[in-house]
């Protein structure tokens, strides 16, 4: 059994710029954890000891033995972090299109940074860096968010990357497609995927007609991966 498909008519949003900026610096500062500073306690010195010849013997005499105090350290209680858990996902997702037993949508930024702040791959993704910007300030970027009722062995997305023909001809033209693959998902998990082209963000393309296709069988190629192919037309 293949599995299931969902396509998309419309555009995606296009990722980038002060978008991907502020997840990158959200997800950083989330990232840091602050720890108490330790001052060094400084030992005193001891008083140098002055030494007085004397001429008569001294007195032997012996002292009694005290025995010491056995100190009993107090121990620190640490305060307890309290962490709110992250709300249950409801089912069906809310604002998701259907196919069958798929569902997917394309994410806002801002449902993006959500989704990354829980998720150190996706946030590993967004940060990788090219020609030393981040990799959605370079190209043309967008994102998926598919689920699936029954789970999914592996996933395969498609999509265009469409623009203008120039700044004088706003007529669309698909510039090259995306093929991306990740691996299993669970019944009901919510996957976000980054679908990654390689036109230049400054030419301002955007991707269209994405179709999501969760697989049952095993995947006969590596999994998870990324291709893009540049149109011929």
């Amino acid at each position: 059994m293949r599995g299931y498909l969902l396509e998309f008519s419309f555009l995606s949003v296009n990722l980038g710029g002060i978008a991907i900026k502020r997840l990158i610096i959200l997800i950083t500062a989330l990232a840091l954890i602050v720890s108490p500073a330790h001052s060094a306690t400084k030992k005193p010195t001891p008083a140098p000891k002055v030494v007085t010849k004397s001429t008569a013997k001294p007195t032997i005499s012996k002292k009694p033995v005290v025995k010491k105090k056995a100190v009993v350290k107090k121990k620190v209680k640490r305060k307890k972090i309290l962490v709110s858990p992250s709300p249950r996902a409801t089912w069906p997702p809310v604002d998701f299109k259907a196919n069958g037993e798929v569902f997917a949508k394309i994410p806002n930024a801002k449902e993006l940074i959500g989704a990354a702040s829980n998720n150190r791959a996706l946030t590993r993704q967004l940060a990788q860096k090219i020609d030393g910007v981040a990799v959605c300030e370079k190209y043309s970027c967008g994102a998926v968010q598919v689920a699936s009722l029954n789970g999914c062995t592996w996933w395969e997305i498609k999509g265009n990357v469409v623009g203008a023909i120039s700044t004088d001809d706003k007529t669309l033209k698909v510039f090259g497609a995306i093929r991306t693959t990740v691996g299993e998902s669970a019944p009901k998990q919510i996957t976000t995927i980054l679908l990654i082209s390689q036109e230049l963000l400054m030419q301002k393309h955007a991707l269209a007609n994405i179709s999501a296709i969760c697989h049952h069988d095993a995947p006969n190629e590596k999994v998870p991966g990324t291709s893009y192919t540049t149109s011929s037309n």
